[in-house]
C-alpha cells in the first residue's frame, strides 16, 4: 500500500521555505509493508548489497583477466623507417612495411596458480555478499522491529494521555470542591506531562526507524517504511544449543569466507615459488619488407615475406632472496587468517549461546508481563463493576486503566524483546533471512 503525504495550512512566513521543499516533498511517501516483503526488497534494492553483488562480480571478471596470457595475443603494425647505411632494427626487427607479433603463455605454473587463486578470491567474494546480505537482513529486521514497537505504545501511550486529562479534571473538580488538597492537582499535571512526553519519545523513536527502514530499503531518504499488522510468522526455535551451533558454524558466510581466502593465500605461495620454475611462451611474428628498404644490398639472400614460430624459454638460474621474503610474509598472512578463523568460530559459538540465554530470559519476562496485565485487567473489571455499585469513583476507574495501560507497555516490550532474541538466534545460525521470506 502506497499513500502520499502533502503540507496543509501554510503560514505566510513558512511559505518560502515550503516552497523550495516542494520538490521532496511531493516524492515523499509512506510504503506500509509486512516484514517478510522489506527484507525481500532489501535484499535486493539496498546499496551495500549492490555494491558486495558488484566487488563480487568484479572478482569473477578477475578470473578471465588472470587468464588471459594463456590465450594468444596478437599485434600487428609497420615499421617502416628511414635508413641510412645499414638497416638498424626497430624493436627487435628490421625495417618493414607490415609485420604481426603474436604470443601466448605455454608453460607457466606461477601464473596457473595465480589463476586458480583468482578462482578462490571470486568464491571470497561470493561468501563476503552472502555475509552482507545476512547483516541487511537483519538490520531491516531489528528497524522493523522497532518501528512495529514504536506503533504500539504509541497507541497505548494515546489512551493514557486521555486517561491522565481525566483524572486531572476530576482532581481540579474535587480541589474546587475543597474535597482534595490542590498539591493532587499537581501531581495530575505531571503525570500528565509525563505522558506527553513519553508519547513524544516514541513518535521520534517511530519516525527515525521508519525512516532509516526506507533508506535500508533502497527509497529515499524522505521515504518512511511503515510496519504492517499482517503476521510476521515467527516460529520458536526448535534445535538444541550443541546442534545449533554447528548449524552457525557450517552455515556461517564469514567462516566460509575466512577458509576460502586462507586457500587463496596457500596458492599464493605456490605461485611465488613456481617462479622458481622454468617457464615456455609460444612466440610467432611475420614481416613484410619492400625492396625500397635496400636489405637486398646488405643480406646475400633477400625475400619479401619473412616469418618465424617457435618458443621462447627461460630458465631461473637465480632469483635472489626476494622470492623468499616474499614467501615469508604470505605464509604470515595465513598464519593471521588462521588466528582469525578460530576468533570467528569463537564468537559464533558464544553468541549462539548468549542467544539461548537471551531467549529463555525474555520468555520468562514475557510470561510474568502477561501474567501481570491479566491480574490488571481483573482488577480494572473489578473496579467498573463496584463503579455500577456505586462503589468506586471516576478517578479509580481512570486510575486502574492507567494501571492497565501500563501493563499493555511491559507486555509490548516483553514481546519485543522476545522476538528480537529469537531473530537475533537465527541471525547466528544463518537461518534469519530464509525463516523471514
Amino acid at each position: 500500500m502506497r499513500t502520499f503525504r502533502f503540507l496543509a495550512r501554510l503560514s505566510a512566513p513558512c511559505l518560502l521555505a515550503v516552497t523550495a521543499a516542494v520538490p521532496v516533498a511531493l516524492h515523499a511517501a509512506t510504503y506500509t509493508l509486512t516484514m517478510k516483503q522489506a527484507v525481500e526488497r532489501g535484499l535486493a534494492q539496498n546499496p551495500e548489497v549492490i555494491l558486495a553483488k558488484l566487488d563480487e562480480l568484479k572478482a569473477m571478471q578477475g578470473i578471465d583477466l588472470e587468464k588471459a596470457p594463456f590465450y594468444p595475443r596478437v599485434g600487428a603494425g609497420t615499421g617502416l623507417a628511414y635508413t641510412n647505411g645499414f638497416p638498424l632494427s626497430i624493436e627487435g626487427s628490421a625495417p618493414a612495411i607490415f609485420q604481426a607479433k603474436a604470443t601466448e603463455y605455454l608453460v607457466n605454473q606461477s601464473q596457473r596458480y595465480a589463476v586458480k587463486q583468482q578462482r578462490e578470491t571470486a568464491k571470497s567474494a561470493t561468501f563476503a555478499t552472502a555475509q552482507k546480505r545476512d547483516d541487511i537482513a537483519w538490520q531491516i529486521a531489528s528497524l522493523y522491529l522497532d518501528a512495529d514497537r514504536a506503533n504500539r505504545l504509541i497507541d497505548t501511550a494515546r489512551n493514557q494521555i486521555g486517561s491522565f486529562q481525566k483524572v486531572l479534571d476530576t482532581v481540579q473538580a474535587r480541589v474546587d470542591e475543597g474535597r482534595e488538597l490542590p498539591v493532587e492537582v499537581g501531581q495530575a499535571r505531571v503525570n500528565l506531562a509525563r505522558a506527553r512526553v513519553r508519547l513524544s519519545n516514541l513518535e521520534s523513536d517511530r519516525d527515525a526507524a521508519e525512516r532509516n527502514l526506507a533508506i535500508a530499503l533502497g527509497y529515499s531518504a524522505g521515504d518512511i517504511v511503515a510496519p504492517s499488522p499482517a503476521d510476521r510468522g515467527s516460529a520458536a526455535q526448535t534445535q538444541d544449543e550443541a546442534a545449533a551451533v554447528q548449524a552457525a558454524l557450517a552455515a556461517s558466510p564469514d567462516i566460509k569466507r575466512i577458509e576460502s581466502a586462507m586457500v587463496a593465500k596457500g596458492l599464493e605461495i605456490k605461485s611465488t615459488e613456481a617462479q622458481r620454475l622454468p617457464t615456455v611462451d609460444l612466440v610467432a611474428q611475420y614481416a613484410l619488407f619492400g625492396k625500397y628498404n635496400d636489405l637486398q644490398q646488405y643480406f646475400a639472400r633477400f625475400q619479401t615475406n619473412n616469418g618465424e614460430i617457435g618458443a621462447s624459454i627461460q630458465l631461473p638460474i637465480f632469483a635472489g632472496t626476494g622470492i623468499k621474503a616474499q614467501i615469508a610474509q604470505l605464509d604470515t598472512d595465513r598464519q593471521h587468517l588462521r588466528v582469525e578463523l578460530q576468533t570467528a568460530k569463537d564468537r559464533i559459538a558464544m553468541g549462539v549461546h548468549q542467544s539461548y540465554q537471551g531467549i529463555d530470559r525474555a520468555t520468562l519476562a514475557a510470561d510474568l508481563a502477561k501474567e501481570d496485565l491479566d491480574l490488571s485487567r481483573d482488577r480494572l473489571t473489578l473496579v467498573l463493576d463496584q463503579l455500577n455499585d456505586g462503589r468506586a469513583t471516576l478517578r479509580e476507574v481512570e486510575q486502574a486503566r492507567i494501571d492497565e495501560s501500563e501493563k499493555w507497555i511491559a507486555f509490548y516490550d516483553a514481546q519485543f524483546t522476545q522476538e528480537r532474541a529469537t531473530l537475533e538466534l537465527r541471525r547466528q545460525t544463518g537461518t534469519l533471512a530464509a525463516s523471514i521470506q
